[in-house]
């Protein structure tokens, strides 16, 4: 048999190097499709998507996922963290720490227009992940009004869409648009900004 009639037969015909080459093209694609196929679970796990329209807000620090209202923060207070959650499974989204958000309750008089119109009953709310090197933005300065990642002082201005306002961070926070739906903070759009630290 020739090494045309080889090739035309399925098989690999010895030493032909064309027919070689696509079976080994043919075992990788193979490869491939399977890894992606073990991937896949993790890709459409709702606790890993990322926050959607319509999603509601519940403490992160507490076991039973309550949805927030505005009064449950205290005006000017230190921020609380949060994870959205779908309100029709339950399911919380927590199995990605972007999906962390910071909440604050500030006077809306004080914001800037945008970020008014973010806002839901003066509740801001944004990335808890700081773009400089990942840490959560866990800290408050109540007299400058101002929060601030505690790994290397980066500050943002929640007034003014979280952008920065000292240290090193390459951008501000990415913003949550929220609105009210039966009083409790529910997500209105998908993060404005890029959520996470900088990419190099």
């Amino acid at each position: 048999m020739s090494s045309d009639e080889s090739r035309k037969d399925g098989a690999t015909g010895g030493d032909d190097p064309v027919a070689l080459r696509r079976a080994f093209l043919g075992a990788g694609v193979g490869v491939s499709v399977g890894l992606l196929a073990g991937r896949g679970w993790t890709q459409s796990d709702p606790a890993r998507e990322r926050p959607k329209e319509g999603d509601l807000l519940v403490r992160a620090d507490s076991p039973n996922p309550v949805p927030l209202k505005p009064d449950d923060l205290e005006p000017g207070a230190l921020q609380i963290m949060a994870w959205p959650m779908d309100p029709a499974a339950k399911v919380v989204r927590d199995g990605s720490r972007l999906n962390k958000v910071l909440l604050l309750r500030l006077d809306p008089a004080t914001l800037g227009e945008t970020t008014a119109a973010r806002a839901a009953a003066g509740v801001v709310a944004y990335s808890a992940i700081c773009p400089h090197t990942g840490c959560e933005v866990v800290s408050w300065v109540s007299e400058r009004q101002v929060l601030e990642c505690p790994c290397h002082n980066s500050q943002y201005d929640p007034k003014g869409g979280a952008r920065v306002v000292a240290g090193p961070s390459p951008r501000g926070l990415a913003a949550l648009p929220l609105r009210l739906t039966d009083g409790q903070l529910t997500v209105a759009h998908s993060f404005v900004g890029r959520v996470g630290i900088q990419q190099l």
